[in-house]
């Protein structure tokens, strides 16, 4: 559940207003933390230390540097909203060093493959497609966009990333999105094969299936959050 917090709180109190980090970065980011954990034991390494150490170096991968000062002062205010500001004392300087040398350590434990390719531009040009094929009323009437990109940055939240392709994972938010919505793909019925096998050909039902499930358990372990 710790783990779940610190990648929640990395994709969104990060996001934007807080680190101005762009969604590229931001899923780099959550994809180094959950691929460190995969290649090691989870209790280890301070996964504190590692998500800071994550952002860090997703802003190099993503070329969005991020100073390390920002880094310490923003999560510092995320993991102790009630506590006062880092001072520049001996403790800051500890931390800073200990993010240096933490993004050597998962540089080599990952081997240094820490380039991603991530679902966003999948996403983007299968909702360009799917506003061609639906009518102008059944978009605009339903935020079929919106959620898609809402559940593509939540599903970061677990480690899909690590488990799916790109393109499966893109298919299945917008799957979902329509689900939600009842939104149906007109000439689905009539064609020789599913609308989102159009997309990419080796996807299958169940792959979506089990897409949609980590989805929901995703937002199932948010709900026990207290």
């Amino acid at each position: 559940m710790r783990h779940f917090l610190l990648v929640e709180g990395t994709n969104e109190k990060w996001d934007g207003v807080k680190l101005g980090m762009r969604s590229i970065p931001i899923a780099t980011a959550c994809t180094i933390y959950h691929k460190f954990f995969c290649e090691t034991n989870l209790d280890a390494y301070d996964p504190y230390l590692i998500a800071m150490s994550s952002i860090y170096l997703a802003g190099k991968v993503e070329e969005q540097h991020l100073r390390t000062r920002d880094i310490i002062n923003v999560s510092n205010r995320y993991f102790n909203p009630s506590g006062e500001p880092l001072e520049l004392d001996s403790r800051f300087w500890e931390l800073r060093d200990s993010i240096v040398q933490c993004e050597l350590l998962m540089l080599r434990v990952l081997r240094f493959q820490v380039s991603f390719q991530h679902p966003h531009k999948y996403l983007l040009h299968y909702l360009v497609s799917l506003k061609n094929w639906l009518n102008r009323h059944s978009w605009q009437r339903t935020p079929v966009a919106v959620t898609a990109w809402a559940l593509l940055r939540d599903s970061y939240h677990g480690g899909l990333c690590l488990r799916f392709q790109a393109q499966h994972i893109a298919v299945a938010v917008l799957y979902l999105a329509l689900q939600v919505y009842g939104v149906e793909v007109p000439a689905e019925v009539e064609a020789e094969k599913p609308w989102w096998q159009v997309f990419s050909d080796d996807l299958t039902k169940p792959i979506i299936d089990n897409i949609v499930s980590d989805l929901i358990q995703i937002y199932t372990m948010d709900t026990e959050i207290p």
